[in-house]
């Protein structure tokens, strides 16, 4: 009798604790739902199109349903991808209710990357070409902020505020000195040319490589020319003045941004009824009315006419290159090498523009997606727009294609390969007290167990590294048409900028998503009458809500006051996660 009530109380625990469990998840789902929901808004005849970053930009579509809710606080930031993006703002160009833009940047969300930084200037620079205006205001301007308000016709800045303008600065953290003090050894592969395939320097040295710096250096360097240029073009400055007020923090204040024309007045917000009433926007008392990027984003549909018309697809390449198949915040190498076949096998696809936006990864699921982009571009036009990155890996799948489009801020290239064990051992032995041992058939079947690695361990492993660098050369030398000799000399793992990249080959052309879809369009002879359609699988039922869990429960540590800490920890753990010979860059430059 005791047993049965044991079992019976057991069981009726476990009914509780899982319904709870269930409408923990269900009230999420409900939150993110709501949350992500846009009020109907009517569009009045007098609108200024609000981009207030309450939304947060991306290069993708996302698959997660709980996008954009942060558990720890159940908060939602909408997210709207950059094709939404782009078209909304191209739509507002020609609606004549929409009379300009007001930039003003101090919302929760943000732009993930610099490459769509670029592009969202980029769209803004054609939408002030219709006519209508953009100005700016903002308290304080980071770099990125005012690197995207400086396209407006008119900036300002609040009286007692402020712009961080100091240039980019690239740092890396290195761990070996750590490794050293807890007995974890670290083997690296990597083939002798491959001399700036510097992400396993972290775990190797204590500073920088000379050739590591070099590459670092140019990379800055040419970032912020692109970035200091665009500024200058704007706003009239002279590159020299540019150059010395950034070395000697000179515009830091609002009436020095002021003097030297990187604003055009001192205000507080209320005035801006002010300048509004100036450039000609009818107000009912000073009450504007404004529509944020998202709730006019929600307005632009599908276009109905165009539902039977042939098809341009942009697939997504979105996260760290990953074995396998599945959905997340990592590109699986057999789920877009099926979301390739598909559009390949799809007679309404008359061409495809294939978005890149990764650090590489598995060597081996890079080279499953490579096959089908070879496939894929026997039967109709692939066009690769590179995002924020699209280096090693993330290149190679690149390779293939007809064309590839890089903005100029895009860090490609890395073409190298490398092998990382880390060895654990002793850490667990010495630290610990666990040892391991055990029994064997042949001299290497404990391969990576007990003991150290023999020669004939290491030799397999740099057999195996020297392959995959042999075939990322060739495949890149043949995708190119380039000579091998010439993949050589810009290979060896270096990253370049896009804008470096167009110079040595590496890509045809610089511009963004936009620019890819127009060359995909002219390359397929579609005219005028096309669609462009997004492909995107979605995960659904319990392996959506698992992920989406898994996903936001990091990103609520990531929004907290430790989300430098957290995001040093997932660019490790993402390096150490790789398993076997990998195409893997992990270097971003962010403008802050």
């Amino acid at each position: 009798m005791m047993n049965f009530w044991k079992t019976f109380l057991a069981g009726l625990l476990a009914v509780v604790a899982g319904g709870a469990l269930f409408f923990f998840f269900g009230m999420l789902l409900l939150v993110a739902i709501a949350g992500s929901m846009e009020k109907s808004v009517g569009v009045s005849p007098e609108t200024i199109l609000k981009i207030d970053f309450s939304e947060m930009v991306t290069d993708a579509p996302s698959t997660d349903p709980l996008a954009g809710i942060d558990v720890m606080t159940l908060q939602s930031t909408p997210q709207l991808s950059l094709f939404k993006v782009l078209r909304t703002i191209e739509t507002a160009a020609v609606d004549d209710r929409i009379k300009g833009i007001y930039l003003r940047m101090n919302g929760a969300g943000g732009i993930a990357g610099t490459a769509l930084l670029e592009e969202l200037r980029a769209a803004l620079e054609e939408f002030r070409a219709s006519g209508k205006f953009i100005v700016a205001y903002n308290e304080t301007y980071s770099q990125g902020q005012y690197y995207l308000a400086s396209v407006a016709d008119r900036i300002y800045l609040q009286p007692e505020g402020g712009l961080d303008w100091t240039g980019l600065a690239s740092n890396v953290t290195f761990y070996k000195g750590l490794l050293d003090k807890l007995d974890l050894k670290v083997e690296v592969f990597r083939p002798t040319a491959c001399r700036y395939k510097s992400a396993v320097e972290p775990f190797i040295l204590d500073r920088m490589s000379p050739a590591n710096r070099e590459q670092m250096q140019q990379l800055v360097n040419s970032m912020w020319s692109t970035i200091s240029g665009d500024v200058c073009a704007s706003r009239g400055i002279d590159p020299e003045v540019m150059r010395r007020v950034t070395d000697e923090l000179g515009v830091s204040l609002s009436d020095e941004a002021l003097k030297y024309g990187f604003v055009d007045g001192l205000i507080y917000e209320d005035q801006m009824d002010d300048v509004f009433a100036e450039l000609g926007v009818v107000s009912d008392d000073g009450d504007y009315s404004f529509l944020t990027l998202g709730q006019y984003a929600s307005q632009v549909g599908v276009d109905l006419k165009n539902l039977s018309a042939d098809q341009v697809a942009i697939v997504y390449a979105d996260g760290q290159i990953v074995d396998g198949a599945g959905y997340g915040r990592a590109v699986y190498g057999n789920t877009l090498a099926a979301e390739l076949a598909e559009v390949r096998t799809d007679e309404r696809v008359k061409a495809v523009v294939v978005r890149v936006n990764s650090p590489g990864g598995s060597a081996l699921a890079s080279d499953v997606i490579w096959r089908e982009m070879e496939l894929l571009r026997q039967e109709k036009p692939v066009i690769v727009s590179m995002g924020s990155y699209a280096a090693s890996g993330g290149y190679y799948i690149s390779c293939p294609a007809d064309a590839i489009v890089a903005d100029r801020l895009t860090l490609t290239g890395s073409i190298g390969v490398y092998g990382m064990i880390l060895d654990s051992r002793e850490a667990l032995k010495e630290k610990l007290g666990i040892t391991v041992d055990g029994v064997q058939s042949n001299t290497s079947s404990d391969f990576l167990g007990k003991g150290p690695l023999t020669p004939v361990q290491r030799a397999m492993i740099m057999r195996g590294v020297d392959r995959v660098y042999g075939t990322f050369t060739k495949d890149v030398s043949q995708g190119r048409n380039l000579p091998l000799e010439r993949v050589l000399e810009i290979a060896g793992g270096r990253v370049w900028t896009g804008a470096d990249a167009l110079g040595i080959g590496l890509v045809d052309g610089c511009g963004g998503l936009k620019t890819a879809i127009a060359l995909a369009v002219e390359k397929a002879d579609l005219g005028e009458n096309f669609r462009v359609v997004e492909v995107s699988e979605q995960p659904s039922g319990l392996l959506a809500l698992l992920s989406s869990l898994n996903a936001n429960i990091r990103a609520g540590f990531t929004h907290s006051e430790l989300g430098g800490m957290m995001k040093e920890y997932e660019r490790v753990r993402e390096a150490l996660s790789q398993q076997g010979i990998v195409m893997y860059s992990p270097y971003r430059v962010e403008l802050q």
